[in-house]
């Protein structure tokens, strides 16, 4: 597997990364964290970890500088910028199409506030985002743009998260493009309770490997 700390070039930020690609891989997984997180968040490395056994690559990058970090912690500035950080990931995106000389195929996984920048970028690109998941995210505050998402979308959502389950069964049904709502039973919004991470990160992976066949056949 290859494996490499990488800085993703976005306007006039250097954005941390690592990309980490199984050999033959079907797709590449970006993530986008959620509020008040990094490229280093445990669920999601944990996450990606399952992928590439999977044999999916996966590109785990910071959103914000050292910088915007301090500045978000203190005011909380950007954390909820969602187009903001929906250029931030195209930028990723971007880079890794340049990086990889034309990936087979990418998709995104986005937690919290990051699903809804996730979706954004999806829906302004859509010729390159092969599917959509989003993992105890926000996909109401995508705004407009969910009606303009055509890349096949996943939302899982714990059944003990009551208030997000709402929010997303309200966004599911403003979906244009194909979508499932999966709901772990008992989870919560980080997903602690045992087991359930590990039943999140196979919906993924399913979906995502089922989607990144079908852009293979479609090639």
């Amino acid at each position: 597997m290859a494996s490499e700390e990488v800085l993703i070039e976005a306007g006039d930020a250097r954005l941390a990364g690592k990309l980490q690609l199984p050999e033959a891989a079907a797709g590449t997984v970006v993530f986008a964290h959620g509020s008040g997180s990094s490229r280093l968040s445990p669920r999601n490395r944990a996450v990606a970890r399952y992928l590439r056994e999977r044999g999916l690559g996966t590109l785990l990058f910071d959103l914000l500088t050292v910088c915007e970090e301090r500045a978000d912690t203190a005011s909380g500035q950007y954390r909820f910028d969602i187009p903001f950080l929906a250029k931030r990931l195209r930028s990723a995106t971007d880079w890794l199409f340049d990086y990889l000389h034309a990936p087979p195929a990418v998709a995104y996984f986005g937690a919290s506030t990051g699903a809804a920048a996730a979706l954004i970028a999806a829906a302004d690109a859509p010729e390159r985002i092969a599917a959509v998941v989003s993992r105890g995210g926000r996909p109401d505050l995508a705004g407009k743009a969910l009606e303009r998402v055509r890349a096949p979308t996943l939302l899982i959502v714990g059944g003990a998260d009551t208030q997000v389950l709402e929010l997303n069964r309200g966004a599911l049904e403003r979906l244009r493009c194909g979508k499932e709502l999966v709901v772990i039973p008992r989870a919560t919004h980080l997903f602690e309770e045992p087991g359930a991470l590990e039943d999140a990160a196979r919906h993924a992976a399913d979906w995502f490997v089922a989607h990144f066949a079908q852009c293979g056949a479609e090639a």
